[in-house]
């Protein structure tokens, strides 16, 4: 394990919570932390940590601003504020995405464009989005554009000159007042619009707006847990809740009889029915729905479930979708989380509702942050009968 480097923004940027611990600790405090908030449901196993937990993110979006003396710079917004703290070089980001963003930054001097400021309605880029695929070398760079007015086919000209490599190029609009980065309207300017990716040995496309775990080397760490963890038979019938791109719901699909992928990301269902195909799966199949109007129906109807995968947001899930899944009756759930705090909370009601937790691994996904990954396995106790809503 490498020892651990220290970035000279740590006071500034607040992004990396925990750098000013090496790295064997960052991995102690954070088994602590699960053992504090998910031990009283069983034994937690050892974290999974890195063995080189550095410019892991395959995703990196940049802000861009102007200083009062006219310098254009790009970066991250302080935490808690809308202050840019100007990065040129991170120790998670992928290192070839930050020398992208670099040379869009010096683009903008040479063609005499400015930063888009949300006060005013003037001026043109608002954040740069790179995605890289890890497996594959391909690199989408997504321009984020608050006023979409600018000379696009020399600029984009003069971007693939200095990167070559770059496979895809996005123009997308948002004028909004708003803290999200994308807008909802985009234009290909080059390439296919989307790149590429292979994780678990499925290959997978992914647009500017779907989501893709940003650390491919810990995901594979984590899918293959998670799958191992469900226990899979050739009989078996899957639901992958909140299933983005299908990344987990498609490897999956080799060890099970049916897969059935449920997400309300139009974009990503798009490049989960697209991957399927990609990958010759035909047992898997992906629909664009509310993850628990969807469950809920799937229970009143008698629909038969062995295994449940779910994967919510940071929030975590619902009450209405933890009954809609104990109603639905799958002897095995397979609970991944960003958040042990809301999994907890979850994991109560899962529990409660008839279920006993098996295994719980933490994964480290996030380096030098405070978050914490992790899966955690629940069978349904003998005697227990779905309940009908």
């Amino acid at each position: 394990m490498q020892q651990t480097k220290r970035c000279p923004l740590i006071r500034k940027c607040g992004g990396c919570q925990m750098q000013n611990l090496d790295y064997p600790r960052q991995l102690s405090w954070k088994q602590g932390r699960v053992i504090a908030l998910l031990g009283k449901f069983g034994h937690v196993a050892p974290i999974l940590g890195m063995e080189t937990p550095y410019h892991y993110r395959n995703k990196v979006q940049a802000a861009f601003t102007q200083r009062p003396n006219g310098e254009i710079i790009s970066g991250v917004y302080q935490a808690g504020t809308r202050r840019v703290v100007a990065v040129e070089h991170c120790l998670l980001e992928d290192e070839k995405a930050d020398e992208i963003i670099g040379t869009v930054r010096e683009l903008l001097k040479s063609f005499h464009l400015h930063p888009w400021d949300e006060r005013t309605g003037r001026g043109f880029l608002r954040h740069v989005l790179v995605r890289r695929g890890f497996s594959t070398g391909e690199t989408m760079v997504v321009l984020v554009a608050g006023n979409p007015i600018f000379p696009a086919k020399k600029f984009t000209a003069a971007l693939l000159e200095a990167h070559p490599d770059i496979t895809t190029i996005v123009l997308n609009r948002n004028a909004r007042h708003t803290a999200m980065v994308l807008g909802e309207r985009e234009r290909t300017l080059y390439g296919p619009g989307y790149i590429e990716d292979v994780l678990c040995g499925c290959r997978f496309r992914i647009s500017p707006r779907s989501f893709y775990q940003i650390n491919p080397t810990q995901c594979e760490v984590l899918y293959r847990t998670a799958l191992d963890f469900a226990g899979l038979q050739k009989t078996d019938t899957v639901l992958d809740a909140y299933c983005g791109v299908g990344t987990i719901g498609l490897v999956a699909a080799a060890k099970a009889g049916q897969v059935l992928g449920v997400e309300n990301n139009r974009d990503a269902v798009r490049d989960a029915v697209a991957n399927a195909k990609r990958n010759h799966i035909a047992n898997a199949r992906f629909l664009c729905a509310d993850a628990t109007e969807f469950l809920t129906e799937f229970a009143k109807e008698g629909g038969h479930l062995d295994v449940l995968l779910m994967d919510p947001p940071r929030a975590g899930s619902t009450p209405p979708f933890l009954r809609a899944a104990a109603a639905a009756g799958p002897s095995r759930i397979v609970y991944i989380s960003c958040n042990p705090e809301t999994q907890a909370r979850d994991l109560l009601e899962l529990c409660k509702a008839g279920y006993r937790v098996r295994h719980i691994q933490p994964v480290d996904m996030f380096p030098h942050t405070n978050h914490i990954e992790c899966v955690v396995s629940l069978t349904k106790k003998e005697g227990t009968h779905a309940a009908r809503s």
